[in-house]
């Protein structure tokens, strides 16, 4: 046992059925970016999920779970995990537990955990490595589903340049459905990116209507990649657009003008990664 674990906490076991509780209040106020900020701390919804952050090493500050999983071994365990790690456990009715998730019908389990940041500097990306930088991406359950499809299709992580959504609320949190937790996510401003990205040691390509290539024509084994996506609503700006290697689109048949961020990402990404995606099992 590490120095760090003896000095640990022992976490405590409660039951709150009031909704006036000050734990409850504080684990209510991370609904607000605010208070997510200020505390450094965000929340995360279902057994499952709970389960997969404490397996990947994330640190859980308060475990929340509905007076109905008393006795339910796998709630149990995570709960005994929980005090184990120095967080607290709070038995709830289930109106308290509406109340914090904002939802009629909630999971059973909530938990609050640490925010984790990647820096910048530290993402050194190897051969084969995919990165995914969103320009100001801003609704939630977009950036979500990208964080969701980035660890669906082996891809290294994601930036966010630029004034963004917070990776970090409920909704974008509920949107990667765990992968939350799988995906390093780093953020960083325009200037600070740029700078970073004249050391990448791959290749750069965004998406962009005035982009000449198809996406589908580009070899992009063997390298690390970079795939750089504009805003929902502007696209990439000129200072972006000039960064990348090669400015790709994707080719479109219908009366729509463009995809939806994340549709376009994914389509992008599992196009990037096709040589490294295979079926398990032989062919029929």
């Amino acid at each position: 046992m590490s120095e760090h674990e003896r000095r640990r906490p022992v976490g405590r076991v409660k039951e709150v059925t009031s909704l006036s509780n000050p734990l409850v209040k504080d684990i209510k106020a991370l609904a607000l970016k605010k208070f997510r900020d200020q505390n450094n701390a965000f929340m995360a919804e279902g057994l499952k999920l709970v389960i997969d952050a404490l397996d990947l090493g994330w640190e859980i500050r308060t475990l929340i779970f509905a007076k109905a999983g008393r006795g339910n071994p796998a709630v149990e365990k995570v709960a005994a995990r929980t005090v184990a790690a120095g967080g607290d456990v709070l038995e709830v009715s289930e109106k308290v537990l509406s109340s914090i998730t904002r939802r009629d019908n909630p999971q059973m389990v909530v938990g609050v955990f640490t925010q984790r940041l990647v820096p910048l500097k530290d993402i050194r990306p190897a051969k084969g490595d995919v990165w995914v930088a969103l320009d100001r991406v801003r609704d939630p359950g977009n950036l979500g589903t990208v964080i969701r499809t980035v660890d669906a299709v082996g891809a290294k992580g994601v930036i966010l340049v630029g004034d963004t959504t917070d990776p970090f609320s409920l909704e974008t949190v509920r949107a990667t459905m765990g992968s939350i937790f799988a995906v390093p996510v780093a953020k960083a401003g325009a200037e600070a990116f740029l700078a970073w990205r004249k050391g990448f040691p791959g290749l750069v390509a965004g998406t962009h209507l005035k982009g000449a290539v198809d996406y589908r024509s580009v070899d992009f084994s063997g390298k690390p990649v970079l795939l750089l996506m504009g805003n929902e609503q502007q696209g990439l700006p000129d200072d972006l657009a000039a960064s990348c290697d090669r400015l790709l689109r994707i080719p479109q048949a219908g009366r729509a003008d463009s995809l939806n961020l994340a549709v376009a990402t994914g389509v992008m990404l599992f196009e990037i990664r096709r040589d490294a995606l295979k079926l398990e099992g032989p062919s029929p």
